[in-house]
């Protein structure tokens, strides 16, 4: 036993503060894995635990991070030997159980995922919740029957984490993808991973009507809000939308029109509590479908110090593509 180097949070007269320091590996909590954590990343869930903006954790002291991937020091479950190279995110980490933003972790066997061939642990994390969540809603468009020859494919919040990986993964696939973004210098960017149009996140803001002209088969929004009203009423019959953020709000101001008039589907993503044999499936599918130069571009690293800075960066909409933390 000892300590390691750990992003602590805890409350404070208002609200929390969060501060990297040393954590006593005696407190890590129950699990049969203990995981050396190699590189992380920064989510918009990350931003609003490291800066308090929202009341995302639920248990004091937590080791903030919902994300790690890395390598098995020490295993009492049979699937899982030392010197294995794992990923593990979601389960309540960060927010229930200590998270990822450590030199070591303990989880349980059951939430691990075996790094695929073709990944570094690195790349895995280049990829991180957001990648894996884009992930997630293509395999939904999926199975819901969407097709490229089905039309084009609308991706709001294009800059973004979920936006980039979703882009570079549809466009791979042989999508026709439409990029919603409120930062047009982004556009060529967007261009490099694959949008074949680019509109501005203004015509997707405003108040929407029930219905209005058809313009996409299928999407993937992690806006939510009026964009969502008015993506929905702009997809086509019997198109889908797979609906992962919130970035703008947690409402939804549209009519059951979309739904009974063109049989729109709205299908909801959940990466926390997904089935372990989807998330396999999500991470083999990202190792196959996700072009690597890609991925470098829309990437740079940071340190474990400046994970609270990048937090507000990304709550701010600041941040393009995505963040890789190395941890140790």
């Amino acid at each position: 036993m000892g300590t390691f180097k750990a992003i602590r949070i805890d409350k404070a007269e208002k609200g929390t503060v969060a501060a990297l320091t040393q954590f006593d590996e005696a407190e890590l909590m129950d699990g049969d894995v203990t995981v050396g954590v190699e590189w992380s990343t920064v989510n918009y869930k990350d931003g609003l635990a490291v800066t308090g903006k929202a009341p995302v954790v639920r248990r004091f002291p937590m080791i903030a991070g919902i994300d790690l991937a890395g390598t098995v020091l020490k295993s009492e479950n049979p699937d899982w030997q030392v010197g294995d190279k794992v990923i593990c995110n979601g389960w309540g980490m960060g927010e229930t159980h200590l998270g990822a933003y450590a030199e070591k972790a303990r989880v349980k066997g059951d939430w691990l995922v075996r790094l695929p061939d073709g990944l570094s642990t690195r790349d895995a994390m280049a990829i991180g919740t957001a990648g894996y969540t884009a992930m997630l809603s293509v395999l939904a468009l999926e199975n819901h029957g969407l097709t490229p020859a089905a039309g084009p494919v609308v991706v709001t919040g294009a800059a973004g984490g979920v936006g980039s990986v979703a882009i570079a993964v549809l466009s791979k696939l042989g999508y026709h993808v439409i990029a919603s973004t409120g930062r047009i210098a982004e556009v060529p960017y967007l261009r490099e991973l694959g949008a074949a149009e680019v509109i501005e996140r203004s015509e997707l803001s405003g108040p929407g009507k029930p219905l209005a002209k058809e313009r996409w088969a299928g999407g993937i929004d992690s806006v939510g809000s009026t964009t969502l009203a008015n993506v929905l009423s702009m997809t086509k019959y019997r198109g889908a939308i797979a609906a992962c953020g919130l970035a703008a709000g947690m409402d939804l101001p549209t009519s059951v029109a979309p739904f009974i008039l063109r049989g729109v589907c709205l299908l909801g993503i959940d990466s926390v509590m997904c089935p372990i044999e989807l998330r396999q499936l999500a991470w083999l599918r990202l190792a196959s479908d996700l072009d690597k130069g890609k991925l470098a571009e829309i990437t740079h690293e940071i340190n474990l110090d400046e994970v609270i800075a990048a937090g507000a960066k990304v709550l701010a909409g600041e941040v393009r593509g995505r963040i890789v933390v190395k941890i140790c």
